[in-house]
């Protein structure tokens, strides 16, 4: 069985967008291959009892996060501004990366919605935009943008964060090597090294 490394995601989360700028080459250089599996932390959050981010709710964790985020983009060569707003709402771009989970383009386009955002502190959720990036890899947008709208495609999502509560998952980015979980875009490259040590067939952890 390939080796394989499960990568769930908020595209609002900001440690999400750091993995999401590195975890193809990184991934590449482990040998081991990636799934991009995006869900909603809202209702994760509802569940906690959290309305927002707890970057917002708690003043000094949100502090030391901003400065956190300005290191480790630096460290990674990866561009980051700090969003004027968050989180920043994103079901669209969301539902698209869900319902196509399998096209060939999804990472990129991923990664360009979440750039907007953390790089150039511009909204996501706007299909103007979606439009213009799907363009810009060469898929059919209009096509695109109805298969996200309709029941199927708005389904994938909720599939997504129902099983995503279902494993025990409390925030973003949370990687799987089957049934091993790491927390955290600080645990990116544990997971990786788990994931190169080791195959797993069906069933097995």
């Amino acid at each position: 069985m390939t080796r394989r490394i499960e990568f769930w995601f908020d595209m609002s989360s900001n440690y999400s967008y750091v993995s999401s700028m590195r975890i193809e080459a990184a991934a590449a250089r482990a040998g081991v291959g990636v799934a991009w599996l995006p869900f909603l932390l809202g209702p994760i959050f509802a569940e906690l009892g959290w309305s927002t981010s707890p970057f917002v709710l708690q003043k000094a964790k949100g502090a030391y996060v901003w400065r956190d985020m300005q290191r480790q983009c630096a460290k990674h060569g990866i561009a980051f501004r700090r969003p004027s707003d968050f989180p920043r709402k994103a079901t669209l771009p969301m539902r698209i990366a869900a319902a196509h989970a399998d096209e060939a383009w999804m990472p990129a386009f991923c990664q360009a919605v979440m750039a907007e955002n953390f790089a150039h502190d511009r909204a996501m959720d706007d299909e103007a935009l979606c439009t213009g990036l799907l363009g810009g890899l060469g898929a059919d947008a209009a096509t695109v943008l109805a298969q996200s709208a309709s029941p199927e495609g708005r389904a994938a999502l909720r599939r997504n964060t129902e099983q995503a509560q279902g494993r025990g998952i409390f925030g973003a980015p949370t990687f799987f090597v089957g049934a091993e979980m790491f927390w955290g875009d600080d645990r990116l490259d544990d997971a990786l090294a788990w994931a190169a040590r080791r195959e797993f067939g069906e069933g097995e952890s």
